[in-house]
C-alpha cells in the first residue's frame, strides 16, 4: 500500500507541475498590458517601465515563473494588482468560504444521493424507480440560477426561513453562518444529486446481474447482507471518481451559485480577478483549485485501492 501511495503522490505532484506552467503561461496571454491597465491610458512610458520592473514583468518568462512557483510554495503569493494586498490572506478568506459551502453540500447530497441511487437500483423498473429518475433528470435539467431563485422565492420570500443574501462577513463564525449556507448549499446539492444518484443506480443494476450475487443468496445470506457487503462495494467504485471531482468543482466552480447569493466565495473571486486581469490572484485561486482537485483525486484513488485491492496490484 505504501508503494501505492508514493506513486499516486508522486503522479499528483508531476501533473501539478504541468498545470502551474499552464497556468502561468495562460495567465501571461491574457490580452492587455498589466501596467497599462493599472496606471491608466494618460501615463508617461517611464512610468510603465518603472512599474513592470517593481513587478518583475521585465523579466523573461520562464525566471517569472520560477519566481512565482517558489513564491507560491513558500506562501509568498504576492499583492493584489486592483486594491493592493496581500493575495494569501484574501484567498484564505475565500476559501474557507467554499469549503463551508462544499462540506453543506456534500454532508447533505452524498447520502441522499446514495439512498436515492440504490433504492431506485434494487427496485428497477417499480414506480419508486420511475419517480426518481423522474425527479433527478427534471432537477439536473434546471440551470442553477433557475434554482437558486426559486429557492430564494420559496424560503426567503414567501417562507422567511433563511435569508436570500449569503454575503457573510469575514468574522463570522460557522454557527453565525448557517443559516446563509442552507440556500446556496441546497441549490448545489440539486445539482450534484441527480448525477451521482444516476450514477449510483447504474452501478447497482449492473452488480446485481453478477453470478457472486446469486452465489451469495444460495449460500443463505439475506439480500440486506448481499448488498451492503458486496453489491455496494463493487457498485460505488464509479461513483467515487465523480464525487473526488464534486469536490473540486464545489470549491472552485460554484459560480453561478455564489452569484445568485452574493457569496462571497473562490469562483467570485475568480471572476473578479480576471475582469480586472489581477494576475497574482488569477494564479493562486488556480492553483489552489489545482491542488484541491489533486487531493480529492489522491482521496478516491486510496479509497478505490481500499475496496478493490487488484487496483493498486495492477498500478
Amino acid at each position: 500500500m505504501l508503494k501505492y501511495l508514493l506513486r499516486r503522490i508522486g503522479f499528483l505532484l508531476l501533473t501539478m507541475l504541468i498545470t502551474s506552467i499552464v497556468i502561468f503561461l495562460i495567465t501571461q496571454w491574457l490580452p492587455g498590458d498589466v501596467a497599462q491597465i493599472l496606471l491608466g491610458r494618460e501615463v508617461g512610458e517611464e512610468a510603465l517601465q518603472d512599474l513592470r520592473e517593481e513587478l518583475g514583468l521585465n523579466q523573461n518568462l520562464p525566471l517569472q515563473y520560477v519566481n512565482w512557483l517558489t513564491g507560491f510554495v513558500v506562501g509568498d503569493w504576492g499583492k493584489s494588482y486592483s486594491n493592493d494586498v496581500l493575495v494569501r490572506p484574501m484567498v484564505a478568506d475565500r476559501f474557507r468560504n467554499s469549503l463551508m459551502l462544499a462540506g453543506v453540500t456534500m454532508f447533505f447530497s452524498i447520502p441522499l444521493a446514495l439512498i436515492l441511487g440504490i433504492f431506485s437500483g434494487i427496485f428497477k423498473g417499480s414506480v419508486l424507480d420511475h419517480v426518481i429518475s423522474i425527479s433527478t433528470l427534471a432537477v439536473v435539467g434546471l440551470p442553477e440560477f433557475v434554482t437558486g431563485l426559486v429557492l430564494i422565492q420559496l424560503f426567503a420570500f414567501r417562507w422567511d426561513l433563511f435569508p436570500a443574501n449569503s454575503s457573510i462577513p469575514p468574522e463570522a463564525t460557522l454557527g453565525e453562518a448557517l443559516p446563509m449556507l442552507v440556500l446556496p448549499g441546497l441549490t448545489a446539492t440539486l445539482v450534484l444529486i441527480a448525477y451521482v444518484a444516476r450514477l449510483t443506480r447504474a452501478g447497482v443494476i449492473e452488480e446485481l446481474k453478477q453470478p457472486y450475487v446469486r452465489t451469495a443468496e444460495l449460500k443463505g445470506l439475506s439480500y440486506p447482507t448481499v448488498i451492503l457487503k458486496h453489491v455496494l462495494r463493487n457498485a460505488l467504485l464509479p461513483t467515487i471518481t465523480v464525487l473526488a471531482i464534486s469536490v473540486g468543482w464545489l470549491i472552485s466552480g460554484l459560480i453561478v451559485v455564489e452569484n445568485v447569493f452574493n457569496y462571497p466565495g473562490m469562483g467570485r473571486l475568480l471572476v473578479s480577478a480576471i475582469e480586472n486581469r489581477d494576475l497574482p490572484v488569477i494564479q493562486a485561486v488556480a492553483m489552489i483549485t489545482v491542488v484541491g482537485f489533486a487531493l480529492a483525486n489522491l482521496a478516491a484513488d486510496l479509497l478505490y485501492a481500499a475496496l478493490d485491492p487488484q487496483i493498486r496490484l495492477g498500478e
